[in-house]
């Protein structure tokens, strides 16, 4: 194998590749990313067996087509440091030359038949959504995704597609997150996605995507990426039983004014107290350290007597950072009761700190 490619292009690829390397023991094929030139094309891959990566770009200059592998953090590593321009890639007796002008590097390799194979998209099931919804009600739900939980499904979110209606949701048992969107398919699927697959698919997918599903791997391909991923098996909590029927109280709050409000307090707590007034809201932390945060705007609420619930801030501010309006809903019962955050299509319920 011998081609030229520019830094810029080559510096691209690896960049996303990154995230699905096996970072721990470089002695694993799956630390290496595995290249194959034919047909005037470049294809890439990387995968650590949970995620996969995919790539293909036909903008090289090819002298002679071939297969190798290379470890995936040292390549980018000296891409970086070369200059803008062309850089040439060769393979020699199971060795990968990197060279630009007076530069010259060399990485050993493993054998490309050894790399492991991709699943296929070919006779599997398809469903139909949206790139720019899945991206946005990804993006949306991902603060609320645990992390090592125990419980292997909320480590992930669910994608649940009914007849009408798609639900994204996520929770870590202190809040859940749920975005709905229409449903243009014919499709029933429910499915979990883990959270760093969740991640990796909002930093590569922004065009119109092809998804396929069967019961171990969910496929997702654009024109120039192909990724994949491990489904989480298990059972996901009833998110709907959890989404109060009935709200006693709705508010419609300004989201600038209860962002710039609350960060105040975190200077101090990431435990804010909100207390509702007939004509203002009081923000004010919570802290056993003999230290105070206190600030107040002047909103008319419509509560006759104080109304007071006690909250995480980051849930709050997890919330009004992923919206786009700028006002909000504030569904309220009980002060000791969960509460509905709710912005369009985007709702999060979350449980109060019972003080």
């Amino acid at each position: 194998m011998k081609i030229t490619i520019s830094k810029s292009i080559i510096e691209n690829i690896l960049n996303h590749a990154q995230p699905f390397l096996e970072k721990k023991d470089t002695s694993q094929i799956t630390s290496h990313v595995a290249i194959d030139v034919s047909n005037a094309t470049l294809t890439l891959k990387a995968t650590d067996y949970e995620i996969g990566y995919l790539v293909t770009t036909d903008k090289i200059n090819v002298i002679t087509e071939g297969s190798t592998t290379a470890n995936g953090k040292k390549l980018i590593d000296i891409i970086r440091i070369l200059k803008e321009g062309e850089i040439n890639l060769e393979v020699k007796n199971d060795t990968l030359y990197i060279s630009q002008s007076h530069s010259k590097f060399k990485l050993p390799t493993f054998s490309h038949n050894d790399f492991p194979e991709f699943p296929t998209y070919e006779n599997k099931s398809s469903v139909i959504i949206n790139s720019h919804s899945l991206i946005d009600s990804l993006k949306k739900i991902t603060p609320a995704i645990d992390i090592n939980n125990p419980k292997f499904e909320l480590n992930g979110a669910l994608i649940d597609i009914k007849q009408d209606n798609i639900y994204f949701a996520s929770t870590d048992t202190r809040r859940l997150a749920v975005v709905t969107i229409p449903n243009h398919g014919s499709e029933e699927l429910s499915i979990i996605l883990p959270r760093k697959a969740i991640i990796e698919i909002q930093k590569l997918f922004f065009d119109n995507i092809e998804l396929y599903y069967d019961k171990t791997n969910l496929i997702i391909r654009s024109e120039q990426y192909t990724f994949f991923t491990k489904l989480i098996n298990g059972k996901f909590p009833e998110y709907s039983r959890i989404i109060p029927k009935e709200i006693a109280n709705n508010l419609i709050l300004p989201k600038s004014l209860m962002i710039e409000s609350i960060k105040q307090i975190t200077t101090i707590s990431s435990d804010v107290k909100i207390t509702f007034l007939n004509s203002s809201i009081t923000f004010e932390s919570l802290s056993d350290d003999n230290i105070e945060a206190k600030t107040e705007i002047n909103f008319p609420t419509g509560f006759t007597t104080p109304f007071t619930i006690a909250i995480n801030s980051k849930y709050l501010l997890d919330f009004l950072n992923s919206i786009n309006s700028s006002e909000f809903n504030l569904g309220l019962n009980e002060g000791n009761l969960p509460f509905v955050l709710s912005d369009e299509n985007f709702k999060t319920v979350v449980m109060p700190i019972v003080i």
